[in-house]
């Protein structure tokens, strides 16, 4: 199974960017594939850019993300 995981773009140099994957995560990925500008949102899977999203479907993925984490968490407490 594979994951991607929306994150914000804070800059850009070349084929490479910081974003933002919320919670204080920054890291530099490849935008090689996608064409991107800084302030708007990704889909990141490996370390690239796959996709560009509306701040919207960024935000709805998140939010899901969210749920299935706290789903989980008495889950991983009584482990």
């Amino acid at each position: 199974m594979c994951l991607a995981v929306p994150a914000k773009v804070l800059c850009i140099h070349e084929n490479r960017a910081k974003v933002d994957f919320g919670g204080g995560i920054i890291k530099e990925i490849d935008v090689t594939l996608v064409d991107v500008k800084v302030g708007e949102y990704v889909l990141v899977h490996a370390g690239y850019a796959i996709q560009v999203l509306s701040r919207e479907q960024a935000e709805e993925t998140i939010r899901l993300w969210n749920e299935i984490l706290e789903a989980d968490e008495p889950q991983r407490a009584g482990a």
